[in-house]
């Protein structure tokens, strides 16, 4: 459920700012609506907890080391020495990789010392060198006198008894610029900037062991943030006392549990506080705090990982999010050999928890749910590892349900209003099935409705959705499944069946029409619809097209079947050979492995996403909502 919520004014005297807001802090209820704060110290305290987040990156957690607790100042100061490590290692790396750069331009000419060129210059003798294409040197002048030291194919190395400013048009631009260092000097450098370079990493590593004092120094701050954000950002005005001497109030607003409220009244009485108490309405920003009990609780780990809270004027869907998110899992992986995997790999990360002595993540739970969906959805279709269903042990195969049953795949199954004239397929049972699930899916979205709009007549206009909805699913049975089977001049006893279907759609667009856009006119409510007459038409539309997409359980569910059955395929010739048993396996694991990261993207890309949108959207959804986050210590 949404736990209800009062919006609360206080009104404060503007000296009193700090120790309010401590008193609040230290009560722990109160949802405080102050989003920016200003100031220089709330500057530097920003810039405190970007230190300590730089360096916990830096230093990482690539191994396991017992940690050792720092006050919030220490790791302040460890913070700023890890940072100043790492630009001391960047530096390093630059002058490295200047040096490696500079070697490799003139290591075609050996080693050189630019000191031993400079002593004989000082003592008379000017050498330049000189490296150009044979071409152009062949060109040269007899009044050019060379000494030539190399050559090649293609460019000739030569020293030139000038000075550099003597050496002409058709020499410049080929001379070698001396480096500023001997090569063997450059080297030297460069091994001493490695071990440099190594010397920082390892003394950033070696903080590894106080990556929990960085982070509960950066969680310190961010209090101290939202305490100067609060104090900052709270609304002050001046105004003037009996006396004549100008007073300063302070004033913001926030949200509070309805069951609290009257801590709070105590409180502010005590502190002599202002104090409003008021029922929220729609234009206000109202935060969510969701209340469920234990095993509905266990889709919070997704829907936190999702990032979706419902608005507070929406509803809370948490149990049926679960309930069905459940049954999509286990369609779309659709093997209980997966399932057992999933259920194996929770147990041994839950075995782990208990003897490090943590408590078992709600996470861990909700995979071994989803293991269990997998487990039974793959018993009742006859679907373990991709094995043919005719090769599973007899008891297996008698514990799946016939008509969707991979056993039966080839059968046909005749309805009873067939008389055996035409049937259905394994494959559409189970499209039936998906096609079913949305019916009862999104008809529940149109009851939470009509439970909610029970006191108005905008209750027809659920009621009408409602209609439409089970005559599209019979529209959706006919043009999708079988025609024949489904027909719209079917009838059963004395219901004609096909007819009915088309008069719920009928009845239902026309109630719809009427009275979704009720409030308190009726004739309102129809123009309404009449300007969004596109949008109307549409919604019919739609509601076929949220139908057929559940079938993508059903085809995704088959793909994965498909590549489970591929590589068992492949890997069952090489049993056979003893040599290419390791290959088999490791064809056998990575196959298998990869199909199940698959099949948990479809279950993020699909069945997340008919909880989110085809069923929120026919409850009128937005997932508007942020969480209801009190200020405490």
């Amino acid at each position: 459920m949404i736990v209800p919520m009062k919006k609360v004014s206080l009104i404060i005297r503007g000296e009193k700012k700090t120790e309010t807001l401590k008193t609040l802090r230290k009560l722990g209820l109160v949802h405080v609506e102050i989003s920016e704060g200003s100031g220089e110290k709330l500057a530097a305290l920003r810039e405190e907890v970007a230190l300590l987040e730089s360096a916990t990156f830096l230093i990482g957690k690539k191994k396991k080391a017992k940690q050792e607790a720092l006050s919030v100042s220490e790791a302040q100061a460890l913070a700023s020495r890890v940072l100043a490590l790492d630009a001391e290692r960047k530096r390093h790396i630059a002058e490295k990789a200047a040096l490696n750069a500079e070697l490799e331009r003139v290591k075609s000419w050996g080693d050189l010392d630019p000191r031993s060129i400079l002593d004989l210059q000082a003592k008379g003798l000017d050498l330049s060198f000189y490296e150009m294409p044979r071409s152009e040197y062949d060109q040269l002048g007899e009044d050019v006198k060379t000494l030539r030291l190399e050559g090649s194919k293609s460019t000739v190395k030569f020293v030139l008894l000038l000075p550099a400013s003597a050496e002409g048009d058709a020499l410049r631009g080929y001379r070698l610029k001396l480096p500023q260092k001997s090569t063997a000097e450059m080297r030297r450098r460069i091994e001493e900037l490695e071990a440099q370079v190594t010397s920082a990493e390892e003394e950033i590593a070696s903080h590894v062991c106080h990556i929990d004092s960085l982070k509960a120094a950066a969680g310190a701050i961010e209090k101290e943030i939202e305490f100067e954000t609060y104090a900052t950002g709270m609304a002050d005005e001046d105004l003037a006392s009996e006396g004549g001497k100008p007073v300063s109030v302070a004033c913001f607003t926030g949200y509070i549990a309805a069951e609290n409220v009257d801590r709070l009244k105590k409180t502010a009485s005590a502190h002599a506080w202002g104090l409003l108490v008021e029922e929220p309405d729609e234009e206000d920003n109202v935060p969510t705090e969701l209340r469920n009990n234990k095993f509905v609780s266990l889709i919070y780990p997704l829907t936190d990982f999702l990032g979706t809270v419902p608005g507070y004027f929406e509803y809370d869907i948490s149990g049926w999010f679960l309930g069905f998110i459940l049954i999509f899992f286990g369609i779309i992986f659709g093997d209980g050999g997966y399932g057992l995997l999933i259920c194996a790999i929770t147990l041994a990360l839950m075995g782990k928890a208990r003897m490090e002595k943590k408590a078992i993540s709600p996470a861990f739970l909700l995979a071994g749910l989803f293991g269990l969906s997998t487990i039974l959805w793959g018993t009742l279709t006859c679907t373990w590892f991709g094995i043919p269903a005719a090769q599973l042990p007899k008891w297996l195969q008698s514990l799946s349900i016939p008509v969707i049953s991979n056993v039966y795949a080839d059968k046909i199954w005749y309805p009873f209003w067939t008389k055996g004239a035409v049937g259905l397929t394994t494959a559409q049972n189970l499209q039936i099935f998906c096609f079913t699930l949305a019916l009862v899916q999104l008809g529940v979205a149109h009851i939470m409705g009509a439970v909610r709009n029970r006191r108005s007549v905008k209750l027809l206009g659920d009621v009408g959705s409602l209609l439409q909805l089970v005559g599209i699913y019979y529209l959706v049975l006919s043009l999708v499944v079988n025609a024949e089977v489904f027909s719209f001049g079917l009838v059963i006893g004395a219901v004609p069946v096909g007819k009915v279907a088309i008069a719920l759609i009928a009845v239902g667009f026309v109630l719809s029409f009427v009275f979704s856009n009720y409030a308190g006119s009726i004739f309102k409510s129809i123009l309404a619809s009449v300007k969004n007459i596109v949008s109307v038409l549409l919604g019919v539309v739609n509601v076929f097209s949220d139908i057929v997409s559940y079938i993508r359980l059903w085809a995704v569910g088959l793909a994965g079947a498909a590549i489970a059955a591929t590589v068992n395929e492949l890997a069952g010739p090489l049993f056979g050979k003893f040599l290419f048993m390791i290959l088999a396996i490791v064809l056998l694991v990575f196959g298998h492995g990869l199909n199940m990261i698959l099949n948990i993207l479809s279950v993020i890309v699909h069945g997340i996403r008919l909880n989110t949108l085809e069923f929120s959207s026919h409850l009128d959804m937005s997932w508007s909502g942020h969480k209801f986050k009190p200020f405490k210590e």
